[in-house]
């Protein structure tokens, strides 16, 4: 009886790690930056840091609130869930201290989009990610 649920939970917990795919920070093929600590991630993503080091205007991509592959990044590589982030995003555009990021409808517009847009950064599952877009390591 132990041993058949085991089993049974062993099978369940490889199901599960093959359907979760890794989240892969991308940006535009110029941006120059190949690795960011956590902190600017999350400065970036809710949209306090708007300039890469070397001046180029950062351009924030995100997919819709209701997306898996975005409640899967808010959650795990941001720490806040999606509502978290657009209620943050809500109050600089109402107190006019900032703007939201330009928000995409799917996964092959996330890569068009962060690919033909200097100085874009967004994020995609770890095998939609190409050689038309630069991963950036997070620290």
């Amino acid at each position: 009886m132990i041993s058949s649920r085991f089993g049974l939970i062993a099978t369940l917990l490889l199901l599960f790690s093959w359907q979760v795919s890794a989240v892969e920070i991308i940006s535009h093929p110029g941006v120059k930056e190949t690795s960011l600590p956590l902190s600017s991630l999350r400065s970036i993503f809710s949209m306090r840091l708007t300039q890469w080091p070397d001046g180029t205007q950062i351009r924030v991509f995100v997919l819709r609130d209701k997306a898996p592959l975005h409640a899967e990044f808010s959650k795990k590589m941001l720490g806040v869930f999606p509502h978290q982030l657009r209620r943050a995003w809500n109050r600089q555009i109402f107190s006019g201290t900032g703007q939201a990021p330009i928000t995409i409808d799917t996964e092959a517009d996330m890569r068009s989009q962060v690919t033909s847009t200097p100085g874009a950064i967004g994020y995609l599952p770890e095998e939609q990610v190409n050689e038309q877009v630069r991963t950036i390591e997070i620290e």
